[in-house]
């Protein structure tokens, strides 16, 4: 079984992301990053559906038990190397030519639920799986174009609570907030995201350059803010 996969339904491309729990390591990465690519180059998808299939668990973000000791021996270039890579992921996301959804199906922790917000819309599970930020208790500040994610798909006040006390929210609350479009119980999360998505069937180059307008804030995070806070070598990890 491949880390990253994907299957035709119509003109929807189900990504299934199949690493355990999906944390963020260069190989990992670099499965993600190659799907996306085969999809947009060898379909004629329109719309992405990601989903985990982890029965528990959709993404928990950084893979702290790798990046930790990196940082920890003071291999500096290669953390960066991984920061720049992280968010080569955020971008395409973010620039995708086709419409995404997330289908969060379990626990979406801190770069876990950033990526999440990168995607256009969000179903979430009722009844198992947290959304939460749980990086101001690890001490790891979020970068520009994390912030900006963030502020994508939800209020700004909403953004402040939960970067700043690291609430935990079910799907229901974060439904009522408005960070996910649908929540979904478990038997209907897929259904919901494959019906929403086969009635959605629009131009790539017009969903592109939608995209290049609405996200331009993310975009030029990820391209100009980040760099120096990746640069510094500083990282609050480990």
């Amino acid at each position: 079984m491949a880390n990253v996969e994907y299957t035709l339904k119509g003109h929807v491309a189900l990504v299934t992301l199949n690493d355990g729990e999906n944390r963020f390591n260069p190989p990992f990465l670099d499965a993600y990053i190659a799907v996306l690519d085969q999809i947009e180059a060898e379909t004629d998808a329109r719309v992405l559906v990601a989903r985990s299939s982890h029965e528990k668990i959709f993404c928990n973000g950084i893979d702290l038990e790798w990046l930790a000791p990196i940082i920890q021996k003071g291999e500096i270039e290669t953390a960066k190397a991984f920061f720049y890579q992280l968010n080569r992921l955020f971008h395409r996301l973010v620039t995708y030519p086709l419409i995404t959804v997330a289908a969060i199906n379990g626990h979406a922790f801190a770069g876990g639920a950033i990526m999440a917000c990168g995607f256009d819309f969000r179903f979430m599970q009722t009844g198992r799986g947290f959304f939460c930020f749980p990086e101001v208790d690890l001490g790891i500040p979020f970068l520009p174009g994390m912030n900006a994610m963030l502020c994508k798909a939800m209020p700004m006040d909403t953004v402040v609570e939960m970067e700043l006390t690291g609430v935990r929210l079910t799907a229901e609350q974060c439904r009522e907030r408005g960070i996910v479009h649908k929540a979904s119980p478990p038997e209907k999360l897929l259904a919901d995201c494959l019906e929403f998505g086969r009635a959605l069937k629009k131009e790539r180059p017009v969903i592109a350059e939608m995209k290049n307008r609405l996200y331009r804030p993310i975009i030029h995070a990820i391209e100009v803010e980040d760099g120096p806070y990746i640069e510094s070598g500083r990282y609050n990890i480990g």
